[in-house]
Protein backbone atom coordinates (compact mmCIF):
# COMPACT_ATOMS: atom_id res chain seq x y z
CA UNK A 1 0.00 0.00 0.00
CA UNK A 2 2.90 2.35 0.74
CA UNK A 3 4.36 1.70 -2.71
CA UNK A 4 1.03 2.79 -4.25
CA UNK A 5 1.18 6.19 -2.53
CA UNK A 6 4.85 6.66 -3.41
CA UNK A 7 4.05 5.82 -7.04
CA UNK A 8 1.18 8.33 -7.14
CA UNK A 9 3.34 11.04 -5.51
CA UNK A 10 6.16 10.45 -7.99
CA UNK A 11 3.70 10.72 -10.86
CA UNK A 12 2.46 14.09 -9.60
CA UNK A 13 6.07 15.22 -9.08
CA UNK A 14 6.99 14.22 -12.64
CA UNK A 15 4.04 16.14 -14.07
CA UNK A 16 4.89 19.28 -12.09
CA UNK A 17 8.57 18.98 -13.06
CA UNK A 18 7.73 18.55 -16.75
CA UNK A 19 5.46 21.60 -16.69
CA UNK A 20 8.18 23.68 -15.01
CA UNK A 21 10.72 22.62 -17.63
CA UNK A 22 8.21 23.43 -20.37
CA UNK A 23 7.52 26.96 -19.11
CA UNK A 24 11.13 27.75 -18.20
CA UNK A 25 13.08 26.35 -21.13
CA UNK A 26 10.64 25.98 -24.03
CA UNK A 27 8.15 28.85 -23.60
CA UNK A 28 10.88 30.96 -21.90
CA UNK A 29 8.47 33.04 -19.85
CA UNK A 30 9.97 35.42 -17.27
CA UNK A 31 9.12 33.82 -13.93
CA UNK A 32 9.69 34.83 -10.35
CA UNK A 33 12.36 32.45 -9.12
CA UNK A 34 13.01 31.20 -12.65
CA UNK A 35 13.12 27.40 -12.75
CA UNK A 36 12.83 26.87 -8.99
CA UNK A 37 9.79 29.13 -8.74
CA UNK A 38 8.18 27.33 -11.66
CA UNK A 39 9.00 23.96 -10.09
CA UNK A 40 7.43 24.84 -6.74
CA UNK A 41 4.31 26.28 -8.35
CA UNK A 42 4.15 23.37 -10.81
CA UNK A 43 4.29 20.83 -7.98
CA UNK A 44 1.59 22.66 -6.05
CA UNK A 45 -0.52 22.87 -9.19
CA UNK A 46 -0.04 19.20 -9.99
CA UNK A 47 -1.12 18.08 -6.52
CA UNK A 48 -3.99 20.60 -6.57
CA UNK A 49 -5.07 19.16 -9.92
CA UNK A 50 -5.12 15.71 -8.32
CA UNK A 51 -7.29 17.07 -5.53
CA UNK A 52 -9.66 18.63 -8.05
CA UNK A 53 -9.74 15.29 -9.84
CA UNK A 54 -10.79 13.56 -6.62
CA UNK A 55 -13.53 16.13 -5.94
CA UNK A 56 -14.96 16.13 -9.49
CA UNK A 57 -14.22 12.47 -10.26
CA UNK A 58 -17.61 11.81 -11.86
CA UNK A 59 -17.41 14.79 -14.20
CA UNK A 60 -13.91 14.01 -15.48
CA UNK A 61 -13.84 10.22 -15.13
CA UNK A 62 -13.64 9.71 -18.88
CA UNK A 63 -10.11 11.19 -18.99
CA UNK A 64 -7.23 8.73 -19.19
CA UNK A 65 -5.49 7.63 -16.01
CA UNK A 66 -1.86 6.69 -15.50
CA UNK A 67 -0.81 5.09 -12.19
CA UNK A 68 -4.21 6.04 -10.74
CA UNK A 69 -3.44 9.70 -11.51
CA UNK A 70 -5.52 11.78 -13.89
CA UNK A 71 -2.69 13.10 -16.02
CA UNK A 72 -4.80 15.74 -17.74
CA UNK A 73 -6.11 17.34 -14.56
CA UNK A 74 -2.68 17.42 -12.92
CA UNK A 75 -0.96 18.76 -16.06
CA UNK A 76 -3.52 21.45 -16.78
CA UNK A 77 -3.56 22.71 -13.21
CA UNK A 78 0.25 22.75 -13.01
CA UNK A 79 0.45 24.67 -16.31
CA UNK A 80 -2.24 27.09 -15.13
CA UNK A 81 -0.46 27.75 -11.84
CA UNK A 82 2.86 28.43 -13.62
CA UNK A 83 1.05 30.69 -16.10
CA UNK A 84 -0.40 32.67 -13.18
CA UNK A 85 3.12 32.92 -11.72
CA UNK A 86 4.40 34.27 -15.05
CA UNK A 87 1.65 36.91 -15.11
CA UNK A 88 2.34 37.95 -11.52
CA UNK A 89 6.10 38.11 -11.94
CA UNK A 90 6.37 39.72 -15.39
CA UNK A 91 7.14 43.45 -15.30
CA UNK A 92 4.73 45.69 -17.17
Amino acid sequence: MLFYYINVGLTYFTIGFACAVFFTFIVKKPLLGRFWGALIVGLIGSFLGGLIDQIFADAISYLADFNSVNVFAASLTALFMIWVLSKVSSPK
